[in-house]
């Protein structure tokens, strides 16, 4: 059952209880389900008894008392429990793999992951003054109004109903990619930075950090080749020997891989000393410049022999303060914002804000990184199927990014 599947049995336990008579109010159009929170158990929970209460005219625990116990005789669902002001935590059946069901469908429809019908049959007028911005902007609302079955036409002149603040000078000196993100990843009000900061290959550089995730999967990929296996959608095997849950993320405080110290298990773009102070970029994404060695590997060493110091020059990292994710050690889970895609593809078309878009990008880059370094077999290790799931579930954070910088018109890089 994937977190979409999860979302439609809780809307239908809500039209359940709706045609019941226990709840008057209006169906919602979805349902947000999240792993659940500090205090939270199971694989799955949604606020949806908070959302009713008012209009239900009822407290939210009695909201959520009802739609437990509809929830709880739904097909896939081992049970339901109501914790806090009303939240519901769902825990799935032992046969039920919340993980590999959503790998599976990201497999099965690639880069049109999340694609939707919110805007079938429609046509969105754009009318934009003649400014670089909201040239961006606008071709980027045009490809996200496609995603959802809709077409979008751009015409110049007033009235104008796409007005982003103007780009303070010419962003062409960055290059394609770096000026487009720094058109698109602000908000429509905030005006845009046009330096060289979308240019340093550091952490605090924000399209840095989503292309060299995307970069350095498709470098496991080709080392996972080399090592004779592939990705193979699965349970992830993270659960006793990393301490992750089901997205295959590490909880604060969990137990390290083996053979990675307490200030490298945290440090996923390798600044650390025990990481040897430099940027996996130039040990990983190169890696596959030279045929393996050997397949001992944790993605935070060199996979190969020494490539030629053009390829895997150190880039040194910038202030680990500037990622409070990685700073604190408490890293985003994967699997929420790789379900959240289709919903944000939807909002970012329907409201014309492709920098939602470009936001949630950095969100799941963020989310995968700290997945890599276990994807490989590390020391004495075969390749086994918990490292065929891993592969698949970084593939499919690395499809995502892949199709979210296409749609806005950026590169997703091969090698980096």
């Amino acid at each position: 059952m994937t977190p979409v599947e999860l979302s439609r049995t809780v809307l239908r336990a809500v039209r359940r209880a709706v045609d019941d008579g226990e709840l008057s109010v209006t169906v919602p159009e979805r349902a947000v389900v999240t792993e659940p929170g500090p205090g939270g158990c199971g694989d799955f929970a949604t606020t949806i008894a908070l959302q009713l209460a008012r209009p239900a005219g009822q407290p939210a625990l009695r909201v959520a008392e009802i739609l437990r116990t509809r929830l709880a005789e739904a097909e896939g669902v081992r049970d339901v429990v109501v914790t806090g002001p009303g939240f519901l935590n769902i825990s799935l059946a032992e046969e039920v793999d919340p993980v590999a069901g959503l790998v599976r469908e990201i497999r099965e429809k690639g880069t049109r992951y999340g694609y939707g019908d919110a805007l079938a049959g429609q046509v969105v007028a754009l009318r934009v003054p003649y400014e670089v911005r909201a040239e961006v902007v606008a071709d980027a609302v045009v490809r996200l109004v496609a995603t959802q079955g809709g077409r979008a036409t751009v015409e110049h002149g007033e009235p104008v109903n796409l007005r982003p603040v103007p780009a303070p000078e010419d962003p062409a000196p960055l290059g394609p990619d770096a000026a487009r993100w720094a058109l698109l990843h602000p908000a429509p009000h905030d005006r845009p930075r046009i330096t060289a900061d979308h240019l340093i290959q550091r952490e605090s550089n924000p399209l840095f950090r989503v292309r060299y995730a995307h970069a350095r999967i498709r470098a496991l990929s080709r080392n996972a080749a080399r090592l004779g296996f592939f990705a193979e959608p699965g349970p992830v095997g993270l659960g006793d020997r990393c301490g992750a849950g089901p997205s295959g993320i590490r909880a604060p405080g969990a137990a390290r891989p083996p053979g990675v110290s307490a200030q490298a298990a945290v440090d996923y773009f390798g600044t650390s000393a025990d990481a040897g102070g430099r940027s996996l970029l130039g040990t990983l994404a190169h890696a596959d410049a030279a045929p393996l060695t050997h397949p001992a590997n944790t993605g935070a060493g060199p996979l190969a022999p020494p490539a030629p110091p053009t390829l895997a020059d150190p880039v040194p990292l910038g202030p680990r303060a500037s990622n409070p994710l990685v700073a604190e050690g408490v890293p985003t889970p994967l699997l929420t914002p790789l379900a959240a895609h289709p919903r944000v593809l939807a909002v970012a078309a329907t409201r014309r804000a492709p920098d939602r878009l470009a936001r949630h990008l950095v969100t799941v880059a963020d989310a995968v990184l700290p997945l890599l370094p276990c994807v490989l077999p590390v020391g004495e290790e075969k390749p086994s199927a918990a490292h065929r799931a891993r592969l698949a579930l970084a593939e499919a954070a690395g499809t995502v990014l892949a199709g979210g910088l296409s749609l806005l018109g950026i590169d997703a890089p091969e090698h980096l």
